[in-house]
């Protein structure tokens, strides 16, 4: 152990010379793709041009967590990695920060906000570790509420979930699972009033109560609502392909067909697949 923060040990580095040598190798590709013989394209991006890649990567690392796909997401991690590199070495360039400095931030991050294990504090079990988390992570960031920081940009159902989490860890949730199924339910109830009501703002507003009070649940349950989400349009995407194909087969086409038929072939796929993993 080396060096000291705010009365922690700093770890010392460890013996890892082949990916120590491979990110030095990166870096020194980037600056020839930057340099003056290098690539054009690579020449002209600006750390606001490369966004729309870098989400792309980052969903694509997504997708082959989802499949279990190891050398996906070994490929895809890479991917990722060149964008982090790429955007610090266009902050060096431009004389803000560097790659070291990023990997020093995160190290002291990491240390400050896990005083149960660089500290003389304790945690009981995951969540109380959290909880040191958030509260330090407030205190650093002289925040006023404990829900402020979580991205606007975030997908709807994640960001969400990262609200009720921070909630949570500030001690506002409930103790158990039942409330959380009665207020699925009563959201439910009061999306159904509006309806019948034929309010359509009060309708709007009754679908987000529900969708939230789910996303709840799935917390509960230790379950992300996004991933949930992708998980079953997956299933959609794949039963609703069988039904095309199947109609193909008969020489039909979906618009030549009754909703009838279509849900006669949904059906019996849906049965056969459950049939499949009992």
């Amino acid at each position: 152990m080396t060096g000291t923060t705010s009365g922690a040990a700093i770890p010392g580095p460890i013996n890892r010379p082949a990916t120590a040598e491979k990110l030095l190798q990166l870096m020194a590709i980037m600056e020839q793709l930057r340099g003056p013989e290098g690539c054009p394209w690579d020449r002209e991006q600006t750390p606001r041009s490369l966004l729309p890649y870098l989400l792309e990567e980052t969903y694509e690392v997504m997708e082959a967590v989802d499949a279990g796909a190891a050398g996906a997401l070994r490929e895809e991690l890479g991917d990722l990695l060149l964008h982090i590199v790429f955007q610090a070495h266009l902050a060096e360039s431009s004389g803000d920060f560097d790659l070291a400095d990023c990997l020093e931030g995160i190290n002291l991050k990491l240390i400050r906000r896990h005083p149960h294990v660089f500290g003389d504090q304790r945690a009981d079990g995951a969540f109380h570790a959290k909880q040191h988390w958030e509260a330090v992570k407030q205190r650093e960031k002289g925040r006023l509420s404990r829900l402020e920081g979580v991205p606007k940009a975030l997908p709807a159902l994640s960001r969400a979930r990262r609200l009720q989490e921070k909630a949570a860890y500030a001690g506002f949730d409930w103790q158990d699972i039942q409330p959380v199924w009665d207020k699925v339910h009563e959201e439910i109830k009061e999306l159904q009033a509006a309806q019948l009501a034929g309010n359509d703002d009060a309708i709007e507003e009754e679908l987000g109560d529900v969708l939230f009070s789910v996303v709840n649940l799935g917390r509960f349950y230790g379950l992300s609502s996004e991933g949930a989400l992708r998980r079953s349009i997956a299933k959609f995407e794949y039963r609703f392909g069988q039904v095309e194909s199947e109609l193909r087969r008969r020489g039909k086409e979906l618009e030549e067909s009754t909703l009838e038929e279509m849900d006669a072939i949904w059906n019996r796929h849906k049965k056969e697949a459950r049939q499949g993993s009992s």
